[in-house]
């Protein structure tokens, strides 16, 4: 296609299926430009954004501040590699550090590689502090996990089609059944062997499945009473999306953590990724204190880009923006409204059965089998309503708008909602 010639959305679509692995199944939309909670596709038309690039764009769609941040860093330095010391590094890993209450960060760029990087801390600490002999070290994952889909993560997944045919698979993980504390109890009982338990506060990807509220609670105790560490993947569920700065700190209303909040769970290990940069840029993070994160040497992990001055610049402006507008209080009241009002619809409807989730990481479980195509072609008409949100495990509708929306704006998309789920009433 000439550079000249106007691209369409079926243009696109078609270069896409031509030049591209097909790893992905989209939604026949193309968008061409965001800002704050909406979207607009190439021929124009104007969407609420109601995934958020999976809970990526917590700050809304090219947030001023991130890209002011970013593009003033990408015009002074980009990338020195970790083989130089940078002047933006050591700033922002101070500022993050602070910023969740850990004495150390290692910096990556994605979510998936966050989730490696704790894997091998957890080992590493396994066998150099716990004791554990080299190659023993097990780790305790939940049915239902979505970590990611690298080697290692796919090993441990209950998900088939991630798995099937990318074996053989990496050996060192027990599953457990998700929000199932005696099954953790009794695995830890059994084994010396345990270095860690990997754990998501809420499973996003399995369809927004929220725990037991004293679960994550009780798992740590458990893990603390047996020198295993907590890992917590908040990849998704972190920087405001659940209704505090991070879904381990439960019911704190604090726009930071406060290690003094009664219901925060402290992690060992915190996974961060997504929603650090605001969708902006790739960065991920793992925090840990001195005593665990100090197991890891010079050569010993790294990446070209992880901690690039680029990713620190726009890491520090997106966290600045969580706390100065208030991301989580408007996260938790807005959710609040979410849930009240599609619950009353769900009261009386045939198509909905349910509707779940906290802050506003939520969904609604549609009245079909997990190999119908209903949640499918209700999502294709909430977009042609003007809403964007596509299904997890079949007949799961996942809703995570950016947290900058206002309640007015709330109050349109679900009417939008409510009014293309009345179309598949039976």
């Amino acid at each position: 296609m000439s550079v000249l010639e106007k691209l369409t959305s079926a243009d696109a679509i078609a270069l896409e299926d031509k030049f591209g692995a097909h790893n992905y199944h989209p939604l026949p939309v193309v968008l061409s430009r965001g800002e704050g909670v909406y979207l607009w596709d190439i021929e124009g038309k104007k969407y609420y954004d109601f995934l958020s690039a999976y809970s990526a764009v917590n700050q809304g769609h090219c947030h001023p501040k991130i890209i002011s941040a970013m593009i003033h860093q990408a015009q002074t330095l980009t990338l020195t590699s970790r083989a130089f010391y940078n002047d933006k590094l050591g700033i922002y890993e101070e500022y993050v550090t602070k910023y969740f209450g850990f004495d150390k960060v290692l910096p990556m760029n994605t979510g998936a590689e966050a989730v490696e990087t704790a894997v091998k801390i957890c080992r590493k600490w396994a066998y150099e502090k716990k004791g554990i002999s080299e190659n023993n070290a097990q780790i305790i994952v939940c049915d239902g996990n979505f970590h990611g889909r690298t080697t290692t993560i796919i090993s441990f997944s209950n998900d088939e089609n991630a798995r099937k045919n990318f074996g053989p698979y990496t050996s060192g993980f027990i599953k457990i059944p998700y929000n199932d504390v005696e099954a953790l109890e009794n695995v830890l009982a059994s084994s010396t062997t345990i270095a860690g338990f990997l754990v998501e506060p809420i499973q996003g990807e399995a369809g927004v499945y929220m725990p037991s509220e004293d679960y994550l609670a009780k798992a740590k105790a458990l893990c603390a009473a047996n020198n295993v560490l907590f890992i917590a993947d908040e990849v998704q569920t972190g920087i405001a999306r659940t209704g505090s700065l991070l879904a381990v700190c439960g019911n704190c209303t604090c726009e930071n953590k406060c290690e003094k909040q009664a219901s925060y769970v402290a992690p060992d290990i915190l996974i961060l990724g997504k929603a650090i940069s605001g969708g902006a840029y790739p960065v991920s993070a793992v925090l840990a204190n001195n005593e665990i994160m100090n197991v890891i040497k010079p050569g010993q992990h790294g990446s070209t880009f992880g901690g690039n001055p680029v990713a620190a610049a726009v890491a520090m402006a997106a966290l600045d923006v969580v706390n100065e507008e208030k991301l989580s209080q408007n996260a938790r009241h807005l959710g609040k409204i979410f849930r009240t009002e599609l619950g009353k619809y769900i009261e009386n409807s045939n198509i909905a059965t349910l509707v779940r989730g906290k802050g506003l990481l939520n969904a609604i479980v549609i009245n079909d089998t997990e190999d119908s195509d209903t949640a499918w072609n209700i999502c294709m008409k909430m977009a042609e309503n003007g809403l964007l949100a596509k299904p997890t495990h079949g007949n799961i509708i996942r809703f995570a708008p950016p947290l900058v929306m206002t309640e007015e704006q709330l109050l349109d998309c679900i009417s939008i909602i409510i009014s293309t789920l009345q179309q598949f009433e039976k």
